[in-house]
């Protein structure tokens, strides 16, 4: 379960935002990452550290398991695009405990606030944002809406027979990522329009695996527009 957090609270909160860090990363990393996100009027900031140590570094943390997937790092040179995908599709399961996780803790802020899923966004980086798009689409009601930093829709195959809902998505990545090819953006997007959600997406040119002021600039764009 969700323990630990880096809370930023602005005015009287009608908006929750949950920010979901990367593998081997933690909230700290994070929080210095989304300043912008910080000054939004009447938001609550919530940057949750993942319930499990990470299994290369014990200081950082990790949402799940992703050698038990992938035990060779293999997505990151794969010369074939499929072999890459499947990579990513074979997460399912960690995918579910993560969501597990998070939409008990998701659950647990929005009755604190005495806010709804619709006041609800969704947030994260790289496996972060893997967890945050699975969750919106398996939430069982449609929240305000899911920004993915260098992502990609992981489990898809499985998310197609099963999701539950169509969550209005950003997606942001650099196009010289080398943990996540720029492919993904352009993958990601086609299978949730596939699905029906609503999806708007930028790439940063010169910009590899990280967090960038203009991704966040545009995350307040979007978050101010669903709001």
């Amino acid at each position: 379960m969700i323990s630990e957090e880096i809370v930023h609270v602005n005015g009287h909160p009608k908006k929750l935002i949950i920010f979901l860090h990367g593998y081997q990363d933690c909230a700290g990393h994070i929080e210095h990452k989304t300043v912008g996100l910080q000054q939004l009027k009447d938001v609550a900031l919530h940057i949750p550290e993942a319930p499990f140590l990470s299994e290369v570094d014990n200081t950082t943390r990790q949402w799940f398991s992703i050698r038990q997937f992938d035990p060779n790092d293999a997505r990151r040179d794969t010369p074939s695009w499929e072999e890459f995908v499947e990579l990513y599709n074979k997460m399912t399961v960690g995918l579910e405990t993560a969501y597990q996780n998070i939409m008990e803790y998701a659950d647990n802020l929005l009755n604190d606030y005495q806010l709804d899923y619709a006041d609800l966004f969704l947030c994260g980086f790289s496996q972060g944002s893997m967890c945050a798009m699975y969750s919106g689409l398996m939430c069982p009601e449609k929240i305000a809406g899911v920004i993915s930093f260098g992502g990609i829709l992981a489990a898809q195959g499985y998310i197609e027979n099963h999701y539950k809902s169509r969550p209005d998505v950003l997606l942001l990545h650099g196009r010289e990522d080398e943990k996540i090819r720029i492919g993904a953006l352009e993958f990601t997007a086609q299978n949730l329009r596939n699905l029906g959600c609503s999806v708007e997406q930028l790439s940063f040119a010169e910009t590899a695996h990280k967090i960038t002021d203009e991704g966040i600039a545009a995350a307040m764009k979007f978050i101010r527009a669903h709001s």
